[in-house]
C-alpha cells in the first residue's frame, strides 16, 4: 500500500496592520472658488434668460389683449389704428422662408470649404483661406447690408430671370411681379453669405479633431480619400455640423440691418420667393420701432417674443437630435 506524503502548504500571509482611514480630501480653496464661480455663472445665465422671457411676456400680454385681430393669423400691422389690428403671419412666414433659403445655400458650401481646408488644401494654402473665412465672420452686418443693396440686388436680377425661365414651373421660382430683386430670395442669399463663415469655422475645427488613427486605418484598408471622409470624418463631425448650422440659423433668424437694407417690406404672403416684398421679425422691429408709440412698442415686443420662442425651439430641437443619436458626438469613434 503506497504511502502518502503530506503536501506542504505555504503559510498564510500575515494580516496587514490596521490602518486608520484617511480623512477625505477637502479640496483646495482655488477649486472651491472655481466651482462656485462656475455654478454662479450658470445660475446667472438662467436668471437673465428668465428675466428676458418675463419682460417680453408682460409687455406682449398688454399689446395682445388690445389687439382686435388674431395675433397669429392677421396679415396687417397697424397698432396705431383705431381699433389696433396687427399680426405676425407675414413676419413669421418671411423669417422662416428666408432662413430656410439661407441654410439650403450656406450649409453644403460651408461643409465643402471646411473639408477642403482640413483635408485637401496644402498647409500653405489652407492657412490663408482659414484666415479669410474667420475675417469674414467679423464683418458687421450693416456692411453686408450696404454691399447687398448696392451690388447683390442689381446682379441678382439676371439670376431671377434665369430661375423664372427654367424653374418657373415649380411655382416657387415663378416671378409674377415686375421689380428689382428686393425679395425673400435675395434676403436668403445675403443671409447665406453672412452665416457661411460661422458654419465653416466651426465645422473646420471639428473636422481637424477627427482621430488620425481612424483615417490612417481606412487608408490602410484601401479606402479612397472620399471614402475616408464619408466613413470617418463626417460621422465623427456630424454633431459639430449640426451645432454650426444652428449657430448660423440663429444669426439668420435674428438678422436686422442687412435684411432691412435689401428687402422691400410688404404684408403679403406669397410663395413666389422672387417677387418683391415680404417681411421678417427683426426687419419689422428695426423699421417700426423709431416711429412707434408706447403701445406700438409693446406690439413690436410681442413679435420679438415670438422670435425669442422660435429661437429657443430651434436650439432645443438641435440638442434633441444630438442627444438621441449618441454616435453623433464622436465618442465611439
Amino acid at each position: 500500500m503506497a504511502s502518502t506524503t503530506p503536501i506542504d502548504t505555504p503559510p498564510a500571509p500575515p494580516a496587514p496592520p490596521d490602518r486608520k482611514e484617511r480623512p477625505k480630501s477637502t479640496g483646495r480653496a482655488g477649486d472651491k472658488v472655481f466651482v462656485g464661480l462656475s455654478r454662479g455663472s450658470g445660475i446667472l445665465l438662467l436668471v437673465l434668460m428668465a428675466s428676458i422671457a418675463v419682460f417680453l411676456s408682460c409687455r406682449a400680454a398688454i399689446a395682445i389683449s388690445k389687439d382686435e385681430g388674431n395675433f397669429l393669423t392677421t396679415f396687417d400691422w397697424n397698432p396705431a389704428g383705431d381699433p389696433p389690428v396687427f399680426g405676425i403671419a407675414v413676419l413669421l412666414f418671411g423669417t422662416v422662408v428666408s432662413s430656410i433659403i439661407a441654410m439650403v445655400i450656406a450649409v453644403p458650401i460651408a461643409v465643402g470649404i471646411a473639408l477642403f481646408i482640413s483635408h485637401y488644401a496644402p498647409r500653405k494654402l489652407a492657412a490663408p483661406i482659414a484666415y479669410v473665412v474667420d475675417l469674414l465672420a467679423a464683418v458687421p452686418s450693416i456692411v453686408y447690408g450696404i454691399w447687398g443693396a448696392l451690388v447683390l440686388v442689381p446682379y441678382l436680377e439676371g439670376l431671377n430671370l434665369w430661375l423664372d425661365q427654367f424653374f418657373g414651373w415649380t411655382y416657387i421660382f415663378e416671378k409674377t411681379e415686375v421689380g428689382v430683386a428686393r425679395s425673400l430670395f435675395t434676403v436668403g442669399v445675403l443671409l447665406a453669405i453672412m452665416i457661411l463663415p460661422i458654419v465653416t469655422s466651426v465645422s473646420r475645427e471639428v473636422f481637424l479633431q477627427v482621430p488620425k488613427m481612424n483615417e490612417e486605418a481606412a487608408l490602410a484598408l484601401g479606402a479612397t480619400r472620399w471614402e475616408v471622409i464619408r466613413l470617418s470624418v463626417l460621422p465623427f463631425g456630424r454633431s459639430g455640423i449640426i451645432s454650426a448650422s444652428m449657430l448660423g440659423l440663429g444669426r439668420a433668424l435674428g438678422e436686422t440691418m442687412a435684411v432691412a437694407t435689401v428687402l422691400s417690406p410688404s404684408f403679403i404672403i406669397s410663395l413666389h420667393v422672387l417677387n418683391p416684398g415680404g417681411g421678417t421679425f427683426a426687419q419689422n422691429i428695426a423699421a417700426k420701432f423709431g416711429e412707434a408709440d408706447e403701445f406700438g412698442r409693446d406690439a413690436l415686443i410681442a413679435s420679438g417674443l415670438v422670435l425669442f420662442v422660435l429661437t429657443l425651439l430651434v436650439n432645443g430641437a438641435a440638442r434633441l437630435i444630438i442627444a438621441r443619436r449618441k454616435e453623433y458626438s464622436g465618442a465611439n469613434a
